[in-house]
């Protein structure tokens, strides 16, 4: 399996605990997965890198369990308990340097994992409140993670001073009539080159916080559609954010005026995830759907559109994935369906309608003098 995971060029998560490997040149899609009974305990809720070189990668499963996924081997090597399934789903997965995880629940406790530090118990851990929905890593500086969910606002943490956030975002003011407005943090990311973190919420709005000022509001508010957004990534560059919300709307926003430069179509379901290429216009995105799409940001038409089988009797198998407008082989393999002519009337049929016909009018006859 080794030849066919270093293909793949896009990794995604099912709900059955399959790790699929994602091959565009292709137009193939691989089942990667260690067990022979598949469960929604090993649900994939996180994923990331587990080095610079991108040789590994970490998998986050509902039963608080991490798997490494060697992608040189194609196999999974490892296997390290992080986390009691009481606790919550995984929210968040990140790296530090040598073997150092970086794991956050939904209950709001955030651990680092040293494989050196001997048993289980956690290197480090704290309490970033409840309702967790996202925890994030800054690319830059590694040692730093941002937080937040439902009524849990924004906040940066210093993983190497657990003591204290370094930021703590303030909520919006009142409305108009002087009423609280609920906070509701689903995705955030960090700006490059700033200290700036940009979050989306559940009640369609796009936040940008900078700690390096006073002010702990947001400095940009920008609003986009009418419907819950669940998951942001930023593109090269940094001046622009892309979002997506339960409806399967997916639009770029300008991160210096507030404005929407353009929308991604072609979705049917809500969101999940969505990742941009570092260095090139393109976005993945997946949903509820199960299609794969990759988007151009500069045209915004779709380049390619991948069907993603559910497979929960699959054990690692290959798996072909054809494109939706290539329909031929499927209608080659359909049970061909012949209609057979209609007979034409003979003179005796004819007669015996004529023989129903007069019985029928005797007896309207009958029942009309009754």
């Amino acid at each position: 399996m080794g030849d066919t995971s270093r293909l793949c060029s896009v990794w995604l998560g099912s709900e059955t605990g399959i790790l699929k490997g994602v091959s565009l040149a292709r137009k193939q899609a691989f089942n990667f997965c260690n067990t022979s009974h598949l469960s929604r305990d090993q649900e994939v809720r996180a994923l990331c890198w587990g080095d610079p070189a991108e040789s590994e990668l970490l998998v986050g499963s509902v039963d608080g369990t991490v798997k490494t996924f060697s992608v040189e081997k194609g196999a999974f090597t490892e296997t390290r308990r992080c986390g009691d399934p009481a606790d919550g789903c995984f929210v968040g997965l990140a790296s530090l340097s040598g073997s150092a995880l970086v794991t956050c629940a939904e209950c709001g406790t955030l651990r680092v994992w040293r494989e050196d530090g001997g048993g289980s118990e956690p290197a480090a851990e704290l309490d970033a409140g409840k309702n967790v929905c996202r925890m994030r890593q800054s690319p830059v500086h590694p040692h730093k993670v941002a937080t937040g969910g439902k009524e849990n606002g924004l906040k940066i943490w210093d993983l190497e001073k657990p003591e204290k956030p370094v930021f703590a975002a303030k909520n919006l003011r009142d409305d108009w009539l002087d009423l609280r407005r609920p906070q509701w943090v689903r995705d955030m990311a960090f700006i490059p080159d700033s200290d700036k973190v940009v979050t989306c919420t559940g009640y369609h709005q796009v936040h940008v916080f900078d700690p390096s000022t006073p002010q702990r509001r947001p400095v940009l508010e920008v609003e986009y559609g009418e419907y819950p957004l669940t998951a942001l990534s930023l593109p090269a560059g940094g001046n622009a954010v892309v979002v997506g919300n339960t409806h399967g709307q997916i639009a770029m926003l300008d991160l210096r005026k507030g404005l929407v430069r353009g929308a991604l179509k072609g979705l049917a379901g809500g969101v999940r995830a969505l990742q941009c290429h570092p260095s090139q216009p393109l976005v993945a995105s997946c949903g509820l759907d199960r299609f794969l799409r990759i988007h151009s940001l500069e045209d915004r038409k779709p380049q390619h559109k991948v069907y993603l089988k559910g497979g929960a009797g699959a054990t690692g198998g290959a798996q072909e994935v054809k494109e939706e407008d290539d329909d031929d082989d499927l209608w080659e393999t359909m049970e061909r369906v012949e209609e057979t002519p209609k007979r034409k009337p003979t003179e005796e049929d004819e007669g015996i309608e004529e023989e129903e016909l007069q019985k029928k009018s005797k007896k309207k006859r009958k029942k009309g003098k009754d």
